[in-house]
């Protein structure tokens, strides 16, 4: 019989632990002195023991994560060969951006529609295009990210009225497959905290639900922004898996797996020493692979400023390449399992972010409350704090709001519109806009140059 060395100590309580680092305190508090909250009231305390383990198990990906590369696609052709090289250099999915109609046989020419994984981000509300592009895929491995109620938080209109683009979006269910969106990313770069992202994410998909039926649930993906804050990142895929399971199970859909897209946040990126951006996705892409992703899709450092250009992609893609072959993070969704300080934390998530969602569906339901205004409000709220906290220099982007390096100019090398635009045209609701810490003071600086 085995004996093991660890088996001839005793365990040691929570309440053991306490008592110890109390007597270190020498007369401090210990709740005032080491637990602090984070913005999401989220307690952060100085050491976890398996007492603060879930012990919930989390349908996460079997086969670990597909790299995607994402194109916008401008010229057919162009696109097509961009897509194909990436295909080559070690990207097995696409997302294809589209923001009218297209010649989709070009734009799909040699590309094996059933192996590789293929998104259509769809701007736009075209029923007879998306069936027919569905039927020409005829591909399980096809999803289209067609998003009404987002397309409305975000852009403050419907792309007609509800009556019609729920016509139209019925009408493309009776034909295609994986054929709902719910673009979570929107809140997360917006500036809403990590519990409201859970929140409204899940409310959001549960307007679908509320039209569809439980059954719509198989047809639904997920795309989230990934912030710069590493474990709780992880702990929010988890903790939305947990959140989504637990809903579906209240339309008595037993069978579960929530497909997640992931891809670095826009929020913390910047113009100034611009270099740091991919140690920002680098950390951020971890997240995503770590929290349970099924597919992650890189940033470009210099997406801020400049055009997608061949070095600025390849160095995105290859970042995921060096996580997942390099660092053996391929199938490594799993890591985070048996971790008490993550499995702590993906349980407060999951609770104040459905004591949220009950709030909202007390409250007449997400769309209700978009209309009226209280998520727009609540998400300008915890952006506010942020950015206050950004302003004071407690939240730090190295390079933009401590340490500047006084030489880097940016004048000259602006190709893309770096800041938000106020659009001045009538909408129906207020939209929820996306934007970047570091726009006004990077604004100031361009002024200085």
């Amino acid at each position: 019989m085995k004996k093991y060395l660890f088996n001839e100590f005793e365990g040691v309580s929570p309440q053991a632990w306490k008592t110890k680092i109390q007597v270190d305190l020498k007369g401090a508090d210990y709740n005032d002195t080491l637990l602090w909250k984070t913005n999401e009231g989220i307690t952060v305390k100085p050491f976890y023991t398996r007492e603060d383990r879930t012990l919930e198990q989390i349908n996460l990906p079997k086969k670990g994560f597909k790299i995607c590369q994402t194109i916008i696609v401008k010229n057919e052709e162009e696109a097509n060969t961009f897509a194909l090289d990436s295909l080559r250099r070690g990207a097995n999915s696409l997302e294809f951006i589209l923001k009218s109609p297209i010649d989709y046989k070009a734009l799909l020419e040699n590309i094996n529609l059933n192996e590789i994984q293929i998104f259509f981000n769809i701007s736009f509300l075209s029923s007879k295009f998306i069936i027919e592009l569905s039927e020409f895929v005829n591909s399980k491995n096809c999803f289209f990210n067609i998003d009404i109620i987002g397309n409305l938080a975000k852009s403050g209109n419907w792309h007609k009225n509800l009556k019609i683009d729920y016509s139209e979006l019925e009408n493309v269910s009776k034909i295609t497959n994986n054929f709902l969106a719910v673009n979570a990313s929107i809140y997360q770069n917006a500036g809403a905290n990590i519990v409201q992202q859970l929140a409204y994410t899940l409310a959001h998909a549960n307007e679908y639900l509320n039209h569809f039926g439980g059954e719509v649930a198989k047809q639904i993906h997920f795309n989230f922004s990934i912030g710069s804050n590493y474990f709780f990142e992880i702990a929010k895929l988890r903790a939305f898996r947990m959140l989504w399971n637990s809903l579906l199970k209240e339309y008595d859909v037993q069978e579960n797996y929530t497909q997640i897209f992931s891809q670095p946040s826009l929020r913390n990126k910047t113009l100034y020493d611009y270099n740091v951006n991919m140690l920002r996705t680098t950390s951020e892409c971890m997240s995503a692979i770590l929290g349970g992703s099924d597919v992650v899709s890189n940033q470009t450092y210099n997406k801020t400023f400049q055009e997608s250009d061949e070095f600025g992609e390849r160095i995105s893609r290859n970042q995921l390449l060096i996580l997942q072959q390099e660092s053996e993070l391929k199938e490594a969704q799993n890591v985070a399992d048996g971790s008490y300080f993550i499995e702590d934390i993906t349980k407060q998530l999951a609770h104040k972010a459905l004591e949220v969602f009950k709030q909202i569906e007390n409250g007449g339901g997400f769309l209700k409350q978009l209309k009226e205004g209280t998520i727009q409000k609540k998400i300008k709220e915890s952006a506010n704090k942020e950015q206050e906290q950004f302003n004071n220099k407690e939240l730090i982007l190295l390079g933009t709001n401590k340490i500047q390096n006084p030489n880097d100019r940016m004048k000259d090398k602006l190709e893309v519109p770096a800041f938000i635009k106020i659009r001045k045209e009538k909408t129906l609701i207020e939209p929820i806009i996306e934007k970047r810490l570091a726009e006004k003071l990077e604004q100031k600086r361009l002024k200085e140059e």
